[in-house]
């Protein structure tokens, strides 16, 4: 078994627009830092698995995929926020296909955890509407595939969980797991942000009343806050449902250096999130956790991110150079948090 698999979206440069802040130079970042780390060198990168056509039609309309597809052809705009070009379907399918293949190798055991620097991201995709810089949810499109094992290598999951520690609320992953009893979703975010949703009684309906975790967190949450949130709330989350694996939607722009938002987590608040994710899963889930890239706009800010993030993965130290923000945490979070336990009655 290998300790840890990475993908990389190859050719995803062509997915791109001058001046826009997703762009292809924060991936060129991560997957730097990862090579001159020796981890890059170390571990294997894998292909992306070939979705099938089926399966991405369950996560998303099929009108939106028809209109997503037409849209790329001309290059045109989603919304103001989002862009395509003609390369951007197949290089979204790409994406989603790399996560999937990361998720499927820590199933099935072939890896311990994995890593998949998806690109585009994908937390914001509805399933009828893409957004916020996302085309295709690619963590909903591998926990789908996992639920469904269309290749019948390995027996299907159950019972998932997505852990979405991104500076913003994963507002597509929510609503295509919203009224599913088969995924746990549980979000931190900044509030009030865009795109406007995961406040504390936004909970699921139907089969997924009460698998809707969010946690809106005010600016200059800080580490302190979020390791709060962590051992508060999502570890209890989790123990509770009993997934039998975490896929966790990280974006680094949850780091104070990143330009949309203050949350204020430092590279050694990322390596402890992670760290006690990782441990939780090796007590309750057979240490499966599988990683996919959302946001994170300041390329230093990534890189430290990323180092922390892997070494956490790997159960190795942490051991980057300090990286505080050059102001004070606030303390706001704590009635986030009393209000959450309450709420969650942990």
């Amino acid at each position: 078994m290998q300790k840890l698999v990475f993908f990389y979206p190859e050719g995803h440069a062509a997915h791109f627009e001058p001046g826009h802040p997703e762009r292809p130079e924060r991936v060129e970042a991560l997957r730097q830092a990862l090579d001159e780390a020796g981890w890059g060198r170390q571990y294997p990168w894998l292909e992306a698995l070939e979705l099938p056509s089926d399966l991405v039609a369950s996560v998303h309309t099929p009108d939106y995929l028809t209109l997503l597809q037409a849209a790329c052809r001309r290059g045109a705009r989603l919304d103001l926020d989002t862009y395509t070009t003609p390369a951007s379907w197949r290089l979204a399918l790409n994406a989603a296909g790399g996560a999937a293949a990361v998720a499927q190798a820590v199933w099935q055991g072939t890896a311990a955890r994995g890593l998949a620097l998806s690109r585009p991201p994908g937390h914001h995709a509805m399933r009828g509407r893409g957004m916020g810089f996302c085309l295709l949810n690619n963590i909903a499109l591998a926990a789908e595939y996992l639920l469904r094992q269309p290749d019948n290598t390995a027996p299907r999951a159950h019972r998932l969980a997505i852990v979405d520690l991104d500076l913003h609320h994963g507002n597509g992953t929510q609503e295509i797991f919203w009224e599913r009893g088969d995924v746990l979703y549980i979000s931190t975010h900044q509030w009030p942000f865009y795109p406007g949703s995961g406040g504390l009684g936004e909970r699921g309906a139907g089969a997924g009343a009460g698998l809707t975790v969010n946690i809106p967190l005010p600016s200059l949450t800080g580490d302190q806050g979020f390791q709060a949130a962590m051992e508060e709330l999502i570890l209890p989350a989790l123990d509770r449902y009993a997934p039998q694996m975490a896929l966790v939607s990280f974006g680094f722009d949850a780091h104070w250096r990143d330009p949309l938002g203050n949350l204020s987590l430092t590279g050694a608040g990322v390596y402890r999130l992670i760290r006690a994710l990782v441990e939780w899963a090796e007590q309750a889930a057979g240490g499966k956790v599988a990683m996919c890239l959302e946001g994170g706009y300041d390329l230093e800010a990534g890189k430290t991110c990323i180092r922390a993030a892997t070494a956490a993965l790997l159960g190795e130290t942490w051991s980057d150079a300090p990286d505080s923000p050059p102001y004070s945490e606030g303390n706001a979070w704590r009635q986030v948090v009393r209000e959450a336990r309450q709420i969650w009655k942990v």
